[in-house]
C-alpha cells in the first residue's frame, strides 16, 4: 500500500481524465468490500475446490490458448462465469453498480474460478495481478495497477488484485476492475 496517489497520477499523467487523481482516491473508499469479497467463504470455498482438482498446469494452459483462440462464448466459459463464487462476485456488482467493471478470481496456479464477465484469457499466473499478490503462495501486497483506458468497456479503468487467504494459507486471488468515472 506504499503508492503515493499522486505519483501514480503523475505517472500516468495524460492517460486519466482531468479528475484523475480524485478519481484515484476514491478506489480506497471500495477497498474494504474488496477485502471482504477477498474472504468471502463462496469464494473461498470455490478456490479450494478447484485447487483440490489439481489440474496440471499444462492443461490449464492448454485450457487458455482454447480460451483466448475462440471469441465465442464457449461451454467452458460460461462455466467459469455461471461458477460456484458468482453470487459474491453478483453481490459486490449490486454493492458498487457500474463502477465495477469486471471481477474474478483465481485459483493457486492462476487459473480463473470466477468471473463476472469474460475475460480475455484464462489463464493470469503469468501476469502480475495473480504473481504478485499470490507470491507462491506466501502472499503479497495488494497491488492497484496503472489505470488506463479500456476499449472494451469504453472507461478508464484501475485493476486491484488481493491475495486470497484461507487462514495463514494463500490459495488464490482476487482481482476487480473499478471504472473510475463510475466511482
Amino acid at each position: 500500500m506504499g503508492i503515493s496517489w499522486m505519483g501514480l497520477a503523475l505517472a500516468v499523467g495524460g492517460q486519466l481524465p482531468p479528475d484523475g487523481a480524485a478519481q484515484l482516491q476514491k478506489v480506497d473508499r471500495v477497498m474494504p468490500a474488496l477485502r471482504r469479497l477477498a474472504a468471502d467463504p463462496e469464494v473461498l470455498q470455490a478456490i479450494r475446490a478447484q485447487n483440490a482438482r489439481r489440474v496440471p498446469l499444462a492443461t490449464v494452459q492448454r485450457l487458455d490458448e482454447e480460451w483466448r483462440a475462440t471469441p465465442a462464448l464457449t461451454p467452458f466459459k460460461q462455466a467459469v462465469l455461471d461458477a460456484p463464487c458468482r453470487g459474491a462476485l453478483q453481490r459486490l456488482q449490486q454493492r458498487l453498480g457500474p463502477a465495477m467493471a469486471e471481477a474474478f478470481t483465481m485459483d493457486g496456479q492462476g487459473a480463473l474460478v470466477c468471473a463476472s464477465r469474460r475475460t480475455s484469457d484464462y489463464w493470469q499466473g503469468d501476469e502480475d495481478k495473480w504473481r504478485l499478490t499470490h507470491a507462491r503462495g506466501r502472499g503479497g501486497p495488494e497491488l492497484r495497477e496503472a489505470p488506463f483506458f479500456d476499449e472494451s468497456s469504453q472507461a478508464y479503468v484501475i485493476q486491484v488484485s488481493l491475495p486470497v487467504r484461507d487462514g495463514a494459507q494463500v490459495i488464490g486471488a482476487l482481482t476487480v476492475g473499478l471504472s473510475l468515472l463510475d466511482l
